[in-house]
Protein backbone atom coordinates (compact mmCIF):
# COMPACT_ATOMS: atom_id res chain seq x y z
CA UNK A 1 0.00 0.00 0.00
CA UNK A 2 1.50 3.36 -1.02
CA UNK A 3 1.80 6.13 1.57
CA UNK A 4 -0.84 8.38 -0.02
CA UNK A 5 -3.43 5.56 -0.07
CA UNK A 6 -2.67 4.68 3.54
CA UNK A 7 -2.94 8.32 4.61
CA UNK A 8 -6.36 8.76 2.95
CA UNK A 9 -7.73 5.51 4.40
CA UNK A 10 -6.56 6.44 7.89
CA UNK A 11 -8.02 9.94 7.61
CA UNK A 12 -11.52 8.84 6.57
CA UNK A 13 -11.60 6.18 9.29
CA UNK A 14 -10.41 8.57 12.01
CA UNK A 15 -13.09 11.10 11.05
CA UNK A 16 -15.74 8.39 11.29
CA UNK A 17 -14.31 7.13 14.57
CA UNK A 18 -14.47 10.60 16.20
CA UNK A 19 -18.02 11.29 15.02
CA UNK A 20 -19.18 7.81 16.07
CA UNK A 21 -17.98 8.41 19.63
CA UNK A 22 -19.88 11.71 19.85
CA UNK A 23 -23.03 10.24 18.26
CA UNK A 24 -23.00 7.13 20.46
CA UNK A 25 -22.79 9.17 23.65
CA UNK A 26 -25.59 11.48 22.49
CA UNK A 27 -27.90 8.64 21.40
CA UNK A 28 -27.28 6.60 24.54
CA UNK A 29 -28.05 9.67 26.67
CA UNK A 30 -31.19 10.39 24.62
CA UNK A 31 -32.31 6.75 24.83
CA UNK A 32 -31.93 6.58 28.60
CA UNK A 33 -33.40 10.01 29.35
CA UNK A 34 -36.09 9.63 26.71
CA UNK A 35 -36.90 6.05 27.82
CA UNK A 36 -36.71 4.73 24.26
CA UNK A 37 -35.75 1.10 23.58
CA UNK A 38 -35.35 1.90 19.89
CA UNK A 39 -32.90 4.72 20.58
CA UNK A 40 -30.89 2.61 23.02
CA UNK A 41 -30.72 -0.11 20.34
CA UNK A 42 -29.60 2.53 17.86
CA UNK A 43 -26.89 3.65 20.27
CA UNK A 44 -25.68 0.05 20.61
CA UNK A 45 -25.49 -0.11 16.83
CA UNK A 46 -23.27 2.99 16.93
CA UNK A 47 -21.02 1.26 19.48
CA UNK A 48 -20.49 -1.46 16.89
CA UNK A 49 -19.46 1.31 14.47
CA UNK A 50 -16.76 2.34 16.91
CA UNK A 51 -15.50 -1.25 17.17
CA UNK A 52 -15.41 -1.62 13.39
CA UNK A 53 -13.49 1.67 13.11
CA UNK A 54 -10.90 0.34 15.57
CA UNK A 55 -10.56 -2.88 13.54
CA UNK A 56 -10.15 -0.95 10.29
CA UNK A 57 -7.54 1.40 11.82
CA UNK A 58 -5.51 -1.57 13.06
CA UNK A 59 -5.69 -3.50 9.80
CA UNK A 60 -4.92 -0.49 7.59
CA UNK A 61 -1.51 -0.39 9.27
CA UNK A 62 -1.02 -4.15 8.98
CA UNK A 63 -2.18 -4.48 5.36
CA UNK A 64 0.02 -1.55 4.30
CA UNK A 65 3.20 -3.40 5.24
CA UNK A 66 5.41 -4.44 2.30
CA UNK A 67 6.11 -8.05 1.35
CA UNK A 68 8.44 -9.92 3.68
CA UNK A 69 9.89 -13.42 4.08
CA UNK A 70 6.74 -14.74 5.74
CA UNK A 71 4.27 -12.95 3.44
CA UNK A 72 5.53 -13.26 -0.13
CA UNK A 73 2.20 -12.06 -1.49
CA UNK A 74 2.07 -9.06 0.85
CA UNK A 75 -0.42 -8.43 3.64
CA UNK A 76 -3.56 -7.84 1.56
CA UNK A 77 -5.47 -10.71 3.21
CA UNK A 78 -5.43 -8.76 6.47
CA UNK A 79 -7.68 -6.20 4.76
CA UNK A 80 -10.03 -9.01 3.73
CA UNK A 81 -10.05 -10.35 7.28
CA UNK A 82 -10.86 -6.87 8.59
CA UNK A 83 -13.81 -6.64 6.18
CA UNK A 84 -15.04 -10.03 7.38
CA UNK A 85 -14.63 -8.97 11.03
CA UNK A 86 -16.70 -5.80 10.49
CA UNK A 87 -19.48 -7.95 9.01
CA UNK A 88 -19.39 -10.41 11.91
CA UNK A 89 -19.65 -7.58 14.44
CA UNK A 90 -22.63 -6.18 12.54
CA UNK A 91 -24.33 -9.60 12.54
CA UNK A 92 -23.76 -10.05 16.27
CA UNK A 93 -25.21 -6.60 17.00
CA UNK A 94 -28.20 -7.32 14.75
CA UNK A 95 -29.09 -10.59 16.46
CA UNK A 96 -28.61 -9.09 19.92
CA UNK A 97 -30.92 -6.19 19.04
CA UNK A 98 -33.50 -8.60 17.59
CA UNK A 99 -33.53 -10.66 20.78
CA UNK A 100 -33.82 -7.59 23.02
CA UNK A 101 -36.63 -5.95 21.03
CA UNK A 102 -38.46 -9.25 20.55
CA UNK A 103 -38.41 -9.85 24.29
CA UNK A 104 -39.85 -6.39 24.95
CA UNK A 105 -42.59 -6.86 22.32
CA UNK A 106 -43.56 -10.17 23.97
CA UNK A 107 -43.77 -8.48 27.38
CA UNK A 108 -46.02 -5.74 25.95
CA UNK A 109 -48.42 -8.33 24.53
CA UNK A 110 -48.30 -10.00 27.94
CA UNK A 111 -49.58 -6.82 29.57
CA UNK A 112 -46.47 -4.76 30.29
CA UNK A 113 -46.93 -1.00 29.82
CA UNK A 114 -43.86 0.84 28.63
CA UNK A 115 -43.12 4.52 29.22
CA UNK A 116 -43.81 7.12 26.57
CA UNK A 117 -40.52 8.05 24.85
CA UNK A 118 -39.24 11.59 25.28
CA UNK A 119 -38.89 14.01 22.35
CA UNK A 120 -35.13 14.16 22.87
CA UNK A 121 -35.01 10.71 21.26
CA UNK A 122 -36.55 12.17 18.08
CA UNK A 123 -33.87 14.86 17.90
CA UNK A 124 -31.14 12.28 18.45
CA UNK A 125 -32.48 10.14 15.61
CA UNK A 126 -32.69 13.11 13.23
CA UNK A 127 -29.13 14.24 13.99
CA UNK A 128 -27.88 10.67 13.56
CA UNK A 129 -29.54 10.30 10.14
CA UNK A 130 -27.93 13.49 8.85
CA UNK A 131 -24.41 12.84 10.15
CA UNK A 132 -24.30 9.13 9.26
CA UNK A 133 -25.55 9.71 5.71
CA UNK A 134 -22.84 12.32 5.16
CA UNK A 135 -20.29 9.90 6.62
CA UNK A 136 -21.53 7.13 4.33
CA UNK A 137 -20.97 9.09 1.13
CA UNK A 138 -17.62 10.48 2.30
CA UNK A 139 -16.35 7.02 3.23
CA UNK A 140 -17.92 5.17 0.28
CA UNK A 141 -16.45 7.50 -2.36
CA UNK A 142 -12.99 7.26 -0.77
CA UNK A 143 -13.28 3.46 -0.59
CA UNK A 144 -14.21 3.30 -4.29
CA UNK A 145 -11.42 5.69 -5.23
CA UNK A 146 -8.82 3.63 -3.36
CA UNK A 147 -10.39 0.26 -4.28
CA UNK A 148 -10.65 -0.79 -0.63
CA UNK A 149 -13.39 -3.30 0.25
CA UNK A 150 -12.55 -2.78 3.91
CA UNK A 151 -13.39 0.95 3.72
CA UNK A 152 -16.47 0.30 1.56
CA UNK A 153 -17.70 -2.20 4.18
CA UNK A 154 -17.20 0.43 6.86
CA UNK A 155 -19.14 2.92 4.73
CA UNK A 156 -22.09 0.52 4.61
CA UNK A 157 -21.81 0.28 8.38
CA UNK A 158 -22.43 4.06 8.44
CA UNK A 159 -25.36 3.69 6.02
CA UNK A 160 -26.89 0.89 8.13
CA UNK A 161 -26.71 3.21 11.14
CA UNK A 162 -28.40 6.01 9.18
CA UNK A 163 -31.22 3.72 8.02
CA UNK A 164 -31.60 2.24 11.49
CA UNK A 165 -32.05 5.79 12.76
CA UNK A 166 -34.78 6.34 10.14
CA UNK A 167 -36.69 3.31 11.49
CA UNK A 168 -35.99 4.53 15.02
CA UNK A 169 -37.33 8.01 14.18
CA UNK A 170 -40.56 6.56 12.75
CA UNK A 171 -41.07 4.20 15.69
CA UNK A 172 -40.40 6.83 18.34
CA UNK A 173 -42.63 9.39 16.59
CA UNK A 174 -45.48 6.89 16.46
CA UNK A 175 -45.01 5.96 20.10
CA UNK A 176 -45.07 9.64 21.15
CA UNK A 177 -47.79 11.13 18.98
CA UNK A 178 -50.25 8.23 18.41
CA UNK A 179 -51.05 7.41 22.02
CA UNK A 180 -50.36 4.67 24.56
CA UNK A 181 -51.55 1.79 22.37
CA UNK A 182 -48.93 2.65 19.79
CA UNK A 183 -45.95 2.69 22.15
CA UNK A 184 -45.19 -0.81 20.91
CA UNK A 185 -43.97 0.89 17.70
CA UNK A 186 -40.77 1.79 19.59
CA UNK A 187 -39.55 -1.81 20.11
CA UNK A 188 -40.99 -2.82 16.71
CA UNK A 189 -38.77 -0.17 15.13
CA UNK A 190 -35.81 -1.65 17.01
CA UNK A 191 -36.66 -5.11 15.63
CA UNK A 192 -36.90 -3.79 12.06
CA UNK A 193 -33.52 -2.12 12.49
CA UNK A 194 -32.02 -5.44 13.58
CA UNK A 195 -33.28 -7.22 10.44
CA UNK A 196 -31.70 -4.55 8.26
CA UNK A 197 -28.41 -4.79 10.14
CA UNK A 198 -28.31 -8.59 9.72
CA UNK A 199 -28.92 -8.25 5.97
CA UNK A 200 -26.11 -5.70 5.59
CA UNK A 201 -23.81 -7.96 7.63
CA UNK A 202 -24.52 -10.87 5.29
CA UNK A 203 -23.76 -8.76 2.21
CA UNK A 204 -20.43 -7.72 3.73
CA UNK A 205 -19.26 -11.07 5.10
CA UNK A 206 -20.18 -13.32 2.16
CA UNK A 207 -17.70 -11.91 -0.42
CA UNK A 208 -15.00 -11.51 2.24
CA UNK A 209 -15.51 -15.11 3.38
CA UNK A 210 -15.32 -16.35 -0.22
CA UNK A 211 -12.09 -14.44 -0.69
CA UNK A 212 -10.58 -15.94 2.45
CA UNK A 213 -11.47 -19.37 0.99
CA UNK A 214 -9.53 -18.47 -2.19
CA UNK A 215 -12.58 -18.31 -4.45
CA UNK A 216 -11.68 -17.66 -8.10
CA UNK A 217 -12.36 -14.31 -9.72
CA UNK A 218 -15.63 -14.01 -11.68
CA UNK A 219 -15.78 -15.88 -15.00
CA UNK A 220 -16.07 -12.60 -16.91
CA UNK A 221 -12.75 -11.39 -15.48
CA UNK A 222 -11.02 -14.71 -16.25
CA UNK A 223 -12.26 -14.49 -19.86
CA UNK A 224 -10.92 -10.94 -20.02
CA UNK A 225 -7.51 -12.16 -18.76
CA UNK A 226 -7.40 -14.78 -21.52
CA UNK A 227 -8.30 -12.14 -24.13
CA UNK A 228 -5.52 -9.87 -22.90
CA UNK A 229 -2.99 -12.71 -23.14
CA UNK A 230 -4.17 -13.57 -26.68
CA UNK A 231 -3.76 -9.93 -27.74
CA UNK A 232 0.03 -10.34 -27.56
CA UNK A 233 1.53 -11.54 -30.84
CA UNK A 234 2.33 -15.30 -31.19
CA UNK A 235 0.65 -16.21 -27.87
CA UNK A 236 -1.56 -19.28 -28.40
CA UNK A 237 -4.27 -21.01 -26.42
CA UNK A 238 -3.94 -19.66 -22.86
CA UNK A 239 -5.10 -22.35 -20.44
CA UNK A 240 -4.89 -23.66 -16.84
CA UNK A 241 -5.90 -20.23 -15.54
CA UNK A 242 -6.06 -19.79 -11.77
CA UNK A 243 -7.11 -16.58 -10.09
CA UNK A 244 -7.91 -15.16 -6.66
CA UNK A 245 -8.02 -11.91 -4.73
CA UNK A 246 -5.43 -10.77 -2.21
CA UNK A 247 -6.84 -7.72 -0.46
CA UNK A 248 -7.44 -5.15 -3.21
CA UNK A 249 -5.10 -6.93 -5.68
CA UNK A 250 -5.51 -9.87 -8.05
CA UNK A 251 -3.32 -12.97 -8.27
CA UNK A 252 -3.19 -14.58 -11.73
CA UNK A 253 -1.58 -17.84 -12.80
CA UNK A 254 -1.86 -18.87 -16.46
CA UNK A 255 -0.22 -21.16 -19.04
CA UNK A 256 0.42 -19.93 -22.59
CA UNK A 257 1.72 -21.67 -25.72
CA UNK A 258 4.56 -20.16 -27.74
CA UNK A 259 6.22 -21.30 -31.01
CA UNK A 260 8.74 -24.06 -30.40
CA UNK A 261 11.65 -22.40 -32.15
CA UNK A 262 11.65 -19.21 -30.08
CA UNK A 263 14.74 -18.58 -28.00
CA UNK A 264 14.52 -18.35 -24.24
CA UNK A 265 15.20 -14.62 -24.50
CA UNK A 266 12.38 -14.10 -27.03
CA UNK A 267 9.96 -16.14 -24.93
CA UNK A 268 10.87 -14.05 -21.89
CA UNK A 269 10.16 -10.81 -23.78
CA UNK A 270 6.71 -12.08 -24.82
CA UNK A 271 5.88 -13.12 -21.25
CA UNK A 272 6.87 -9.64 -20.06
CA UNK A 273 4.54 -8.09 -22.63
CA UNK A 274 1.66 -10.20 -21.31
CA UNK A 275 2.51 -9.22 -17.72
CA UNK A 276 2.66 -5.53 -18.67
CA UNK A 277 -0.76 -5.64 -20.32
CA UNK A 278 -2.29 -7.43 -17.33
CA UNK A 279 -0.82 -4.90 -14.88
CA UNK A 280 -2.03 -2.01 -17.03
CA UNK A 281 -5.53 -3.46 -16.70
CA UNK A 282 -5.55 -4.69 -13.09
CA UNK A 283 -2.90 -2.57 -11.34
CA UNK A 284 0.81 -2.63 -10.60
CA UNK A 285 0.33 -4.80 -7.52
CA UNK A 286 -1.18 -7.67 -9.53
CA UNK A 287 0.60 -10.97 -8.78
CA UNK A 288 1.29 -12.76 -12.07
CA UNK A 289 2.81 -16.18 -12.79
CA UNK A 290 3.00 -17.29 -16.45
CA UNK A 291 4.08 -20.78 -17.51
CA UNK A 292 5.21 -21.33 -21.11
CA UNK A 293 4.26 -24.50 -23.02
CA UNK A 294 5.45 -25.45 -26.51
CA UNK A 295 3.02 -24.74 -29.32
CA UNK A 296 3.13 -28.31 -30.68
CA UNK A 297 4.39 -31.24 -28.67
CA UNK A 298 7.32 -32.88 -30.50
CA UNK A 299 6.95 -36.69 -30.89
CA UNK A 300 9.07 -38.63 -28.42
CA UNK A 301 11.79 -40.89 -29.86
CA UNK A 302 12.23 -44.19 -28.09
CA UNK A 303 15.84 -45.22 -27.64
Amino acid sequence: MDSNRKRELLKVTRVGFALNIVLTCFKLFAGIVGKSAAMIADAIHSISDILSDVIVLVFINISSKPKDENHRYGHGKFETFATFSVGVILAAVGFAMLYSSGTLIYKIFDGKIIDKPGKIAIWAAAVSILIKEILFWYTYKLGKKQNSNMIIANAWHHRSDALSSVATLIGISGAIFLGEKFRILDPIAAALVSFFIIRVAYNITKPAFNELLEQSLPVAIEKEIIEIACSVSVVEKPHNIRTRKIGNSYAIEIHIRLPNKLTVESSHEIVEKVETKLREKYGENTHIAIHVDPSIQEPKIND
